[in-house]
Parts: structure tokens; sequence; C-alpha cells
């Protein structure tokens, strides 16, 4: 096999984000055009959980709407140039609602990654994928409580086996909890803090769901990307996870914001501790710029503001 080339510079390359009109790829295709002026961006979504009004005005970037089972086809159809990364984030991510929507996760989650892999090889490239923090709770057994922990985790295995294979270069990042502007607060992709603030703006109890003991590691969108950078351009391999290394109780996350709060009944497939080991993203230079107390106090005075005018 080919050895991998070592770092990778992304200034004056052309970069793949698959997901890019979805949260987190939409801060990364910002970021990167605030510190690459050079780069091209090409999106690839399929607007599941995705958004138009996610996308950026800049020349820079290309937004294909399409799924990752046809990258191949359609980045051929477009006549783009070879790609020097592939940032995999289009898949499908919910925990809970998984288990309600096993053959969406299969499609997006293994058949699409699979063409994800294939066509990052014979491009070249590197490959980030946004691996799930879901697969390390207790002891690594959580990987089997849905279909999205356990296709994730297969993904990751997948990853390695191919690289041995064929020499594929890439590195694996894990997300803790992401949160920040610009996260889904309605609807049945909502993330815990979204919720939160949706509900907390209504003036409606915030639903915890029992018993709240259940801890995660809340890491803001700022720190993820940064994080994300560094294994792009530094990272080998897999354990980079990115978190915060503190784990919030969610009953202590809704008495943060303050008043009303209802419980809501326990869900399947939902692990009961999140906290992230930082130490091997912290060797590439990661570091925590963010924390959810700070990010909640900003949002609370940003409404009293806004009432106050």
């Amino acid at each position: 096999m080919n050895a991998h080339p070592g770092p990778r510079a992304i200034d004056g390359q052309t970069v793949l984000v698959t997901g890019g009109a979805g949260f987190v790829g939409s801060h990364l295709i910002r970021r990167l055009l605030q510190q690459h002026p050079d780069v091209r961006v090409v999106s690839v979504d399929n607007y599941f959980t995705g958004t138009v009004e996610r996308q950026v005005d800049d020349p820079r970037v290309t937004y294909l709407n399409a799924s990752t089972v046809e990258l191949s086809k359609v980045w051929a159809s477009e006549g783009l140039p070879r790609p020097e990364f592939v940032f995999h984030f289009g898949e499908y991510s919910r925990v809970v609602r998984s288990l309600e929507e096993p053959d969406l996760t299969w499609e997006y989650n293994l058949r699409g990654t699979k063409e994800v892999v294939d066509f990052t090889r014979r491009h070249g490239a590197k490959i980030v994928y946004a691996g799930s923090s879901s697969k390390f709770g207790n002891d690594g057994q959580d990987e089997r409580l849905n279909p999205y922990a356990w296709t994730k985790a297969k993904n990751v295995e997948y990853l390695a086996n191919y690289s041995q294979w064929y020499g594929l270069d890439y590195v694996v990042a894990y997300f803790y909890n992401v949160y920040g502007p610009g996260h889904i607060r309605t609807g049945k992709y909502a993330t815990v803090i979204g919720i939160f603030e949706d509900h907390f703006e209504r003036g409606l109890p915030l639903p915890v769901v029992s018993p709240g003991t259940q801890t995660r590691d809340f890491t803001h969108v700022d720190d993820i990307i940064s994080g994300i950078l560094l294994c792009a351009e530094f990272g080998e391999g897999d354990g980079y996870l990115l978190g915060t290394g503190t784990e919030w109780p969610i009953l202590e996350v809704a008495e943060m914001l303050g008043g009303p709060i209802e419980f809501t009944p326990a869900l399947p497939g939902e692990r009961t501790r999140g906290r992230a080991d930082i130490s091997k993203a912290v060797q590439l230079g990661y570091t925590v710029t963010r924390t959810l107390p700070d990010y909640i106090a900003e949002f609370k005075r940003g409404l009293a503001d806004g009432r106050a005018r």
C-alpha cells in the first residue's frame, strides 16, 4: 500500500464537504473561506436536515443537491477538479430517531459512506470522518444501543480496514453534542440545547428526559471546527475526540437557563453518560475556548437586550 503523504495543506485546494448545508458543515465552510482565500469548496447535500438558508453566497462555493450515494456520478457530470480533502458530515445523525428510521440510517450511513470512501481513494484525497461519541459509552457496549451508533461504529472499522487494504488517508474526529448558532431548535431532529432555547424563548417548560441525571459533553461549534481543521491537516487515523472534557447533567443544563422544567419519559437507545477524553486532540493543538455556562449567559443577555429595546 502507498504510505500516507503526511500533513496536507488546505490553501489553494478543492475541498468537498458532504452535508455542507447542515449545521456543522455550514460552519466549516464559512471558516474555510475565512482562513483560506484561495480554497474552492464543493458541498454535496441532499437537504434532509440541511437548509438553503445555511448556504454561503460566495463564488468559491458550489452547492450540489444530491445524495452521497450518487457522489461519483454527480462529481463527474459537473466536471469538478480533484479534491484534496473530503469532509464527510453528510450522514444520518440522530440517536433515538434512528430506531424509528433504520432504513434511512442504513442508506445514509452505510451505503452513502461506502461511496464517499471509494470516491476519496480514487481521487487520492484525505477523508475527515465525523465519528460518533456514542460508541464510547459503557466500555464500548453503547454502540449497540441503536442503529445510528452501530452504523457509525462500523464505519470507523471500515475506514481502518480500507486504509490497510488500499492505503486510504483518513482521520476520524468524534463530535460531542455540538451546539451554537444555527443548531436545529424545532422538529424531530432538534438538539438538546436548541430545544431548550426554543422553549425558553416561548415561555414553555423545558423538556428534560427522565431521570435528568444523564450527562453530555456539550461542545461549541467554534471549537469543533477548529478541531476538525487541525485533524484535517495534521491528524492521522482514529481517536481524536472533540469535546470539552466536562460532562453536564441534562437537568443541571435546564436549571442554568431557569424557568419551569417538565420531565418527559425516558427514551430507548439513549446512553447515560458522555464525556470526551480530548488528550489526543490536544496533541494537535486543540484547545477549548467556549463553555456552556458562558454561552447560556450570552443567550439570556441577548434575549434581555432584545426585549429592552
